[in-house]
């Protein structure tokens, strides 16, 4: 169960954010009142939700997912790989609402790049994707990190997509919502794979919290396949973060 979310609210400079799609720039208010609506979805699961402010120096920051890792034991400051990005874990107001919730806050060091996005976690275990943002020494820094507390990893290399959750979502109970590239591989055979068709592919960046499944809008093959196993499904309309590379996972720290 997750009891805790960490937020940043999306800052002004929002639509200069980092994106590989040709969706256009998000609109600024429309992207605050996603986000407002993302929230208040976060709340109905039953976490308490600290939210920090915004930064118009990082137009990316609203993803703080990227920034840490929040373990069970510890949580653990990235290095992103985007250097545009990179100063957002430096941020005193993160270190700040870490260090208010853990006892032990660990940092990744250079020339270690990680990106939380590339991470999924399945109880304490943590699938560490290999990606143009996270670099094997980040990788390896990582592992070593969650084995100190007991927690476990492995690297999984990308070829397709940006992170590891934009194709890969874990919502418990063994069932893995799997896209594209990570289909076949058989780190995942043990998994209950719900297939997310291609037309669909956003959709597979949904979060599970506390019984619910946070699913995008706008996919409802993906949202019939969730609700049809029993989970009660919160749908949140996240097109404008969509349009700079941004999902569901890539909004929130949950632990």
């Amino acid at each position: 169960m997750f009891k805790n979310v960490i937020v940043r609210v999306p800052s002004t400079t929002v639509c200069d954010g980092i994106t590989s799609a040709d969706l256009g720039k998000p609109i600024y208010t429309k992207a605050a009142a996603e986000h407002e609506t993302y929230v208040s979805a976060l709340t109905k699961t039953g976490v308490n939700v600290t939210v920090l402010e915004p930064h118009k120096e990082f137009p990316d920051s609203c993803f703080i997912e990227d920034d840490a890792l929040c373990t069970s034991k510890c949580a653990i400051i990235t290095r992103p790989g985007a250097s545009t990005r990179r100063k957002e874990v430096e941020l005193q107001d993160l270190s700040d609402v870490l260090h208010k919730f853990y006892d032990h806050v660990e940092q990744i060091q250079a020339p270690g790049t990680i990106e939380a996005g590339d991470i999924m976690m399945v109880g304490d275990h943590f699938y560490i994707g290999l990606s143009a943002r996270t670099n094997e020494e980040g990788a390896k820094q990582m592992i070593n990190i969650l084995e100190k507390y007991g927690l476990s990893g492995e690297t999984v290399p990308l070829k397709e997509v940006l992170h590891l959750k934009t194709g890969l979502s874990y919502i418990e109970n063994n069932n893995l919502l799997i896209n594209g590239e990570f289909l076949n591989d058989p780190r995942f055979d043990k998994f209950n794979k719900i297939e997310v068709d291609d037309d669909e592919a956003y959709g597979a960046n949904s979060i599970w919290l506390n019984g619910y499944v946070l699913v995008p809008a706008g996919y409802p093959k993906t949202q019939k396949k969730i609700e049809n196993l029993g989970y009660k499904v919160i749908v949140v309309d996240t097109s404008e973060f969509r349009k700079i590379d941004g999902g569901l996972s890539c909004l929130s720290l949950r632990f």
